[in-house]
């Protein structure tokens, strides 16, 4: 008996851990051994490892309830004895049978290490080996604890330790008033069996698939994901396209935190306010309706700036950092004459837009200064003005008094006849005598300038005298 004892434990200790009983497999079969330990008239002797080994063998045969608790109807037979001293000891062999009900700490049916407890009643025999004597009795109660280890799906060990009360005293040939009591050391081989349905074939048993009729992972007990996305497809509003957690499955491919089946602009990452739409300068205009998208602007010009504040969008002002009127471009009109300022050469002075927006320079004006354009003479070859020019010179000087506004441009010009470097410090020192001129007769100097072209600017051929004498001359002309 002690060899077979051995035998088991060794057994047990050597099997890898892995699974067992369950609800799939609701039927269990067992077989059992160890060892029992007495208490009662002659002492106790629990967990009196001095006394004879007194073994056992036995079997039992389980029923799953639920994932705690079993039904278990054990049986087994074995030896019992005692030694106290020399007059007071006995041996037996004990028959045993009980109905229990085990629960199981953990509900999870994959647990590996499972602890239980277990409570139930059941019959003993004793029949005395040194005489011919047998003794029936109740167990009653029966109580133990123990734990599961699941090997396979169908194969677990147990380790367990019960005690039992009978109602038996006279086992030993004694009756004091203590009835027997016995302690069993019990370890266990469980072979788990019974039909699993899988109807979707997916290799989870009905019992434990959430969709037993399609075909799922065991992440998802039994459920299919058919995009991937981590939802299962009963829980995902787009099961065939891979979505997020936040849209029940359903995705948002530019990640703006809005469904692509809401979002009007699904690829470019976009605001709630504009439906997922993007508006990329922030000025409250969405880029599919701002003809300016990557510049801030106002929603009255489609998005577009208007630096200046004048209504008309920069793009179409022609002077877009200056205010204007939207009949000019976009540009000012200083003096109110009808002609833009950057067209404007007399932009402070109301003018004509004949004279690009000077006033109109009076007829006699023109006259005399036609005259001086022939009439100032010089000293042949000098800067020198002749006395015969003088009147002309001194109309001039009445007009820039008659007419503050005016500014006086005077421009010298040569034929020719010479060197042509001399012609050109010629026609500058004459224009610049012209000014000197008018100067002195009281004419801020400030309000003309002078320069000189020498023969570059022909107005007449230069190989006939009536050309060349043309050429020569002295060009008046009113600025403002």
């Amino acid at each position: 008996m002690k060899q077979i004892f051995l035998a088991l434990v060794f057994l047990v200790a050597s099997i890898t851990i892995v699974y067992s009983q369950s609800s799939d497999r609701k039927w269990a079969i067992s077989l059992n051994g160890g060892a029992e330990q007495y208490s009662g008239d002659f002492g106790g002797g629990f967990y009196n490892f001095d006394q004879a080994y007194y073994g056992f063998l036995g079997g039992q045969v389980a029923r799953h309830l639920s994932p705690h608790f079993d039904a278990v109807l054990q049986g087994s037979y074995g030896e019992i004895g005692h030694v106290e001293n020399f007059a007071n000891r006995f041996r037996a062999k004990m028959l045993q049978i009980t109905l229990n009900a085990r629960y199981n700490f953990f509900k999870n049916e994959e647990q590996i290490l499972d602890p239980y407890v277990l409570g139930g009643i059941g019959f003993m025999q004793h029949s005395n080996m040194n005489v011919t004597n047998v003794v029936n009795s109740a167990a009653l109660p029966n109580l133990g604890a123990g734990l599961n280890v699941r090997i396979t799906p169908y194969l677990s060990a147990y380790a367990q330790e019960s005690f039992t009360y009978t109602t038996g005293d006279n086992i030993e040939f004694a009756s004091n008033g203590r009835n027997d009591s016995y302690l069993q050391h019990t370890i266990r081989l469980t072979f788990s069996f019974g039909g699993t349905k899988d109807t979707d074939g997916d290799g989870i048993s009905d019992s434990k698939d959430d969709c037993p009729e399609v075909a799922g992972p065991l992440d998802f007990n039994g459920c299919p994901d058919t995009d991937g996305d981590g939802i299962v497809d009963r829980a995902d509003s787009c099961p065939t396209v891979k979505g997020v957690e936040q849209f029940i499955g359903c995705p948002d491919t530019d990640g703006d935190g809005i469904a692509d089946s809401e979002d009007v602009c699904p690829d470019v990452k976009g605001l709630e306010a504009f439906k997922g739409c993007p508006d990329t300068d922030e000025d409250g205009v969405q880029d599919s309706e701002d003809a300016c998208p990557e510049v801030k602007g106002l929603a009255d010009l489609k998005g577009c700036p208007d630096t200046d504040g004048d209504g008309i969008a920069d793009a179409e002002d022609a002077c877009p950092k200056v205010a204007g009127s939207a009949d000019l471009k976009g540009c000012p009109d200083t003096d109110g004459d009808g002609v833009a300022d950057n067209a404007d050469k007399c932009p402070d002075v109301a003018g004509v837009v004949s004279n690009k927006g000077c006033p109109e320079v009076k007829e006699e004006v023109k006259e005399l200064l036609a005259e001086a354009l022939h009439g100032v003479k010089f000293e042949s070859g000098k800067d020198v003005i002749k006395t015969s020019s003088y009147s002309i010179l001194d109309n001039v000087v009445s007009i820039m008094n008659n007419n503050p506004e005016y500014k006086l441009k005077i421009e010298g010009h040569t034929d020719s006849q010479g060197d042509d470097n001399m012609n050109l410090d010629l026609s500058k020192n004459r224009a610049k005598a012209v000014k000197t001129y008018i100067t002195n007769k009281g004419v801020d100097a400030s309000r003309m300038t002078s320069d000189g072209f020498g023969e570059t600017v022909p107005v007449a051929d230069n190989k006939t005298s009536a050309g060349r004498a043309e050429n020569r001359r002295v060009e008046l002309t009113v600025e403002f």
